[in-house]
């Protein structure tokens, strides 16, 4: 709608407004650009030297980081066995929740802090009795099904001094009890198993076989709330490393602890856990394919494990291998190292970032981590602007390390003050002429579009007056000159020339009113009136003159509708307003609908007709004086552009409100809603 009034003629005015406002804004725009460009490249040069500088400073840094963590875990390496335990617990316990110190030694690997490692490559070796002291107790169970018998051969064994074969029995109990559907007596063997110590009967803690046992036991017997609280317990020991488990071996009891819980997911806290074990196998993995190699070396390298980064780091085995634990001496050699997930890694005093976050605010950088894939460790890999990278490979670093400036815009405005003012200055001066062109060429808009309303105006309040004063001239010769037949028809002239007359006031009344209203200064007499009165009384007087024109009015009214404070003779004419254009624009269907009803405190007055319609952009403009909607002008239908103009004023004033609902081609619904007086104050 808006370009269509730009474009609408002459049009030649809007093309020289727009070569006087396009023509200087290009050439300025032009001189600005080829003088900016040497100063946007040497600024690029001093950031990029920044940047570099910077860069050269953070990976010596990480560097001397690296030294200092490797040489602590080598001191740690060449401490005696029974002081490395308690050195190794009081360096982890400044570790973060994601990180730990691991020790490897052939067939045994250790973890600190304890119960951080959800799982271990290798599982610690275990010494279970000979299985023939459970042979007979077997064959009942197994061969014969003789539970009862295999029971009391098992609660023999419970009472064995070898505890070892007391935990062996009490497994065998429960399991003979639950196959007997004695679920009690199976809970109490396996709560005696838990307590039988740290067995590890085929290679599964005691306690952790009681747990699950005994959950299966309750699922069976259909004990669900005590099922939970043992599938909880289970599930807690397992994240809290209560056992030295295998991968395989934690997998199917989380899982079962999992199904008995009906978890979907798992915690964050559980997925660092994850990673860090899965890590833990790979460096166990690492350290054996360096040990056959025979070419150990100090070792830094950065992983993706279940989507997260992790940190290895360990030094050399010549420092980590003191004369006394030497292959010579028939002791196998050990590794420490280091495992550290991202929450570590983003400490300021995490492995190899101690002072870097100071050294980024001092040099007003941000540093970024990625792994060998291009993943971002720590920062925003992603970040635009300027960088400079310094590949893992050239730094014999995990990552590769990436620095951006902290705050461009504060860059750019330290660097390029000058250039920046005067940008600032030739865009005003564009902008001022831009900005002028626009309002010179709106206004200059405005003022044709108000003289080609008013135009319009004229046109058809010259129309409108010219039909009723046509109407009063020819009834009023034929009454002078004496050519009127008999005194009935004498009689329907008169009536004639009192309604035109009638139209005409209302004409010359409707535009002192709305002058007076454009004004302010419209005075109303509000009273309390009979809305349902008020409404018959005007149906009636337009009905005769609708009836005149083909037209039949419709009126609904319920048995009691609120009375409505409001000035009789302006409610009025805002009704004959919407009823005349109804007819006006209803060259079709020649029937007219008026009804009201109490809707939410207000009394709404609906004006119906089934005409030509208002298309939805045309629905808020019609009711601004002088506009009138696209399907009128093209019907050929005469009106001034002020009527609905009026109504709007009318119900404004009256503290109300009208509404419209319109389709082209179907009809239109005006509603206006007025405050309901129920009380006779």
């Amino acid at each position: 709608m808006w370009l269509g009034e730009w474009l609408r003629p002459p049009r030649h005015l809007l093309a020289l407004f727009l070569a006087i406002i396009l023509a200087p804004a290009v050439a300025l725009g032009w001189l600005a650009w080829r003088s900016f460009e040497q100063d946007r490249a040497l600024e690029n040069q001093r950031v990029q030297e920044r940047l570099d500088h910077a860069a050269d400073l953070a990976v010596a840094a990480l560097q001397r980081n690296f030294s200092r963590a490797e040489e602590r875990l080598s001191r740690l390496a060449a401490a005696p066995d029974p002081q490395l335990a308690a050195a190794a617990e009081q360096q982890a316990s400044e570790l973060a929740g994601d990180a730990l110190l691991v020790v490897l030694r052939t067939g045994e690997v250790e973890a600190y802090p304890r119960g951080r490692l959800l799982y271990y490559p290798v599982a610690p070796a275990s010494r279970e009795p000979a299985t023939d002291v459970f042979a007979a107790g077997e064959i009942l169970e197994f061969q014969q099904k003789d539970y009862p018998r295999a029971i009391a051969a098992f609660r023999e064994l419970a009472r064995s001094g070898n505890a070892g074969v007391r935990a062996g029995a009490w497994l065998r109990l429960g399991r003979c009890y639950r196959k007997a559907r004695q679920a009690d007596a199976a809970l109490a063997s396996y709560a005696e198993l838990a307590r039988s110590g740290p067995f590890s009967p085929a290679g599964v803690p005691a306690e952790l076989l009681a747990h699950h046992a005994r959950c299966g036991v309750l699922e069976e017997a259909g004990r669900l709330s005590e099922l939970q609280r043992e599938a909880q317990a289970l599930d807690l020991h397992l994240h809290n490393g209560r056992w030295q488990l295998t991968r395989a071996v934690y997998r199917f009891y989380a899982d079962e602890a999992a199904r008995w819980l009906h978890s979907e997911g798992m915690s964050e806290a559980r997925q660092e856990a994850l990673a860090l074990a899965a890590a833990v196998d790979s460096l166990w993995e690492e350290w054996q394919r360096l040990r056959s190699a025979e070419s150990i070396s100090a070792g830094r390298r950065s992983l993706r494990v279940e989507g997260r980064p992790v940190l290895l780091l360990w030094p050399a085995p010549a420092l980590s291998a003191p004369a006394s634990l030497s292959p010579a001496r028939g002791v196998s050699p050990r590794l420490v190292a280091l495992v550290a997930g991202r929450r570590h890694l983003a400490q300021p005093a995490g492995a190899g970032l101690r002072g870097l976050q100071a050294l980024a605010e001092r040099q007003s950088v941000r540093l970024v981590l990625t792994d060998a894939e291009g993943h971002a460790v720590l920062g925003d890999s992603t970040a635009a602007g300027q960088a400079a990278w310094r590949k893992a490979a050239d730094t014999q670093l995990p990552w590769s390390l990436g620095v951006t400036s902290a705050n461009p815009g504060v860059e750019a405005t330290r660097l390029a003050g000058r250039r920046r003012l005067l940008v600032v200055g030739l865009a005003m001066i564009v902008l001022l002429v831009v900005a002028g062109g626009y309002l010179i060429a709106r206004a200059v808009n405005r003022e044709l579009e108000v003289a080609r309303l008013q135009s319009e105006f004229v046109s058809a309040v010259s129309h409108e007056f010219r039909t009723p004063l046509a109407s009063l001239r020819q009834l009023s010769e034929l009454l002078a000159d004496g050519r009127v037949p008999n005194e009935q028809r004498r009689q329907e002239y008169y009536q004639g020339l009192l309604r035109a007359g009638g139209r005409l006031q209302r004409l010359v009344e409707g535009l002192l009113d709305f002058g007076r209203m454009e004004a302010g200064v419209q005075q109303y007499r509000f009273r309390r009136l009979n809305t349902a009165a008020v409404l018959r009384t005007v149906a009636e007087e337009f009905g005769q003159e609708a009836q005149e024109r083909g037209y039949r009015l419709e009126i609904a009214l319920p048995d009691s509708l609120p009375c409505v404070r409001a000035d009789e003779e302006a409610l009025s004419r805002a009704l004959w307003n919407l009823l005349d254009n109804a007819v006006k624009y209803s060259p079709e269907c020649k029937m007219v609908w008026i009804e009201a009803c109490w809707e939410n405190s207000r009394v709404a007055i609906r004006v119906k007709d089934k005409g030509l319609g208002l298309a939805p952009d045309e629905q808020q403009q019609v009711f601004k004086k002088f506009v009138r909607a696209a399907s009128a002008a093209a019907s050929g239908a005469k009106g001034t552009g002020i009527g609905l103009a009026m109504v709007q004023h009318i119900v404004a004033a009256h503290g109300g409100e009208i509404r419209l609902e319109s389709q082209p081609g179907v009809g239109s619904t005006f509603t206006i809603l007025l405050p309901g007086v129920t009380s006779d104050k």
